[in-house]
């Protein structure tokens, strides 16, 4: 305890670093006050009353991306995920169009792909407000009676939630640059965690009355056991995050100077950290917005009566064939985006350009196999781990766990709040150990969070 007194001393002690968590802080305290702010012609009273009853499937998921801010008629009702769509089609679209993967090596190239994200978030925005102004789930009666139908037509209704939630993604946007430009953290990443952990306390007590109305002792032994367990998804969740293949690394001896004075530096030896998750939640959204496809198609041929028979167990969460099929997904998925995002024959060319190599590997097109060959090796455990990661909260509710709180169990949530959490630490650590001061762990640095080899 003294330690973690002592460290705390030594943040607040820095200057820069005070400013910049405070910084952190007020924006995050703005994005939270928005959340709760809800649309022109919505009463939030109605809207409050109505919100438990549209939590389920892809609405559920972005419902926990926001915060809450989706059932609730929020200003920031869409948060950030237009941005990340955004960014994420940009991304693909270097792999597929070669003149926006020239772009993405340049600096200005770089910059210009920032602001066609920002032209095409503002696009992807648009379309779903539209689609949120006039989707189902606000058709319904619970919903329904909570919009103003006095001062505020359909239409009138329409285009001013395209314009609020237009605004208020944009805004949310800009708070997240800013976070990363003079704040703690990476911004974006920071405001969706923020979000996803500001359901956990209410989950939290939830549990704990569903336990507690059990009566006796057995529930709340019960729920000490869940907490025992919660923590030992944390702990398996952060191993999953951290873990890495280190790959040696060995540059060559360098003459620098000139002729008359050159000097000969012997060759260091450093070393390429493969991480076993690549591609950290990426799977488990793909995998999970997939498999709202056959509900959605059984709703459509059923003439909205719902999903029935082999397609109604594929989106029912209390049945195997859902799980193995959600399993399958998130692994097909893990080498998927894992090819697409990691290039070792670029990664050897840079080792080759820096005189670096791997011992007993020649350099080149051999480098590149090696390093290929230990990514699908190391690849599969991790695509493993992760679908158990992905499927825990649905086996938490099999055992009765109040649905607030088995999301926490793993999937998208912890993932998510264990990643960013971590980068953060990371962030402030290294601002600890620039000053001399001690880490914030008793080794000086972070556990499993080792710096990048220079490739």
């Amino acid at each position: 305890m003294k330690k973690f007194i002592d460290t705390l001393k030594n943040i607040w002690s820095i200057e820069e670093l005070r400013k910049k968590i405070l910084y952190t802080i007020l924006l995050v305290l703005i994005y939270r006050v928005g959340c709760y702010i809800t649309l022109p012609g919505l009463n939030p009273v109605m809207m409050k009353a109505a919100e438990t009853s549209g939590g389920g499937g892809i609405l559920g998921l972005i419902n926990s991306f926001s915060g809450g801010a989706f059932l609730r008629g929020s200003i920031f009702a869409l948060g950030v995920m237009p941005y990340i769509t955004a960014s994420i089609f940009m991304q693909l679209a270097g792999i597929v169009i070669p003149q926006v993967a020239k772009m993405q090596k340049e600096e200005s190239g770089r910059k210009k792909i920032n602001q066609y994200t920002r032209y095409l978030t503002v696009l992807v925005t648009a379309a779903q407000a539209v689609a949120f102004a006039t989707s189902q789930i606000l058709r319904s009666p619970n919903f329904s009676a909570a919009i103003d139908h006095t001062h505020y037509s359909p239409f009138m209704f329409t285009l001013t939630t395209v314009i609020v939630l237009t605004a208020g993604t944009l805004f949310v946007m800009y708070l997240g640059e800013r976070i990363t430009e003079k704040g703690v953290g990476n911004g974006t990443s920071l405001i969706i965690m923020v979000g996803i952990m500001a359901r956990l306390p209410h989950s939290l007590a939830q549990e704990f009355d569903s336990r507690n109305s059990q009566g006796g002792a057995s529930g709340l032994l019960i729920f000490l056991i869940e907490i025992a367990l919660f923590i030992a998804v944390i702990v398996g969740l952060i191993l999953l995050t951290q873990g890495t293949r280190r790959v040696p690394l060995n540059y060559a001896r360098r003459i620098i100077g000139s002729s008359n004075a050159a000097k000969e530096v012997s060759g260091a030896r450093d070393f390429i950290p493969l991480k076993v998750n690549m591609v950290g939640v990426m799977p488990i959204i793909f995998a999970q917005a997939l498999m709202f496809i056959p509900a959605t198609v059984g709703d459509f041929a059923s003439g909205g009566k719902g999903a029935q028979g082999f397609l109604r167990s594929l989106s029912d969460t209390h049945n195997w064939p859902y799980y193995v099929l959600y399993a399958i997904l998130v692994i097909a998925f893990t080498y998927f985006y894992t090819a697409i995002t990691f290039n070792p024959t670029e990664m050897a060319d840079n080792l080759k350009r820096n005189n670096s190599f791997i011992p007993g590997v020649k350099p080149g097109e051999p480098t590149a196999n090696y390093i290929s060959t230990i990514m699908d090796r190391i690849t599969l455990p991790g695509a493993v781990f992760l679908a158990i990661a992905g499927v825990l909260p649905g086996l938490a509710l099999i055992l009765n766990v109040t649905s607030g709180f088995a999301a926490f169990y793993g999937g998208t949530s912890m993932l998510i709040g264990v990643a960013v959490i971590l980068d953060t630490l990371q962030q402030i650590e290294s601002h600890l150990l620039m000053r001399q001061y001690d880490g914030l762990m008793k080794t000086g640095r972070i556990a499993g969070r080792q710096p990048a080899a220079s490739i």
